[in-house]
């Protein structure tokens, strides 16, 4: 089961890469802004049974919104396709300038006063995740997206 959330974790971030990649092939010039050193990261949220949609809802209404304020970039948010990780499974990503402004970032969000006042009424009847998982990635040399 372990192996098999490897696998999705890549081939999400293979398939975010390849999309970036053909997104890239036809924009406008100038259209995509990059930052030179920017980190990505990587993060996979295993929801309690029966909780995915609580979960979703939260980052819909309230998370992602928290984020994009706090400097935090949403790049992309996803659901696996195939079961048994499409039941209880959100995964994505996001952008910071460097490792130290996403430190600075969450350290910021986990005591932000909105978070915490979304976080504790989502989780009014118990938590919504069972465990989250982080990757930071930096682009290689040759990656379209920097």
């Amino acid at each position: 089961m372990r192996t098999g959330k490897w696998s999705t974790m890549v081939l999400v971030a293979g398939a975010f890469v390849a999309g970036y990649a053909l997104r890239g092939a036809t924009a406008a010039p100038g259209v995509q802004a990059q930052t030179a050193n920017r980190v990505f990261e990587l993060r996979t949220y295993t929801a309690v049974p029966g909780k995915l949609e609580a979960l979703k809802s939260r980052f819909r209404d309230h998370t992602v919104q928290i984020f994009s304020r706090l400097g935090m970039t949403n790049v992309g948010y996803w659901q696996p396709v195939d079961n048994p990780l499409s039941e209880n499974t959100l995964m994505y990503i996001l952008a910071y300038p460097s490792r130290e402004a996403a430190q600075k970032a969450w350290a910021a969000f986990r005591t932000d006063p909105e978070w915490v006042k979304a976080r504790t009424a989502s989780e009014a009847n118990g938590p919504l995740t069972t465990g989250v998982t982080s990757v930071f990635l930096n682009p290689v040399d040759f990656s379209p997206m920097k």
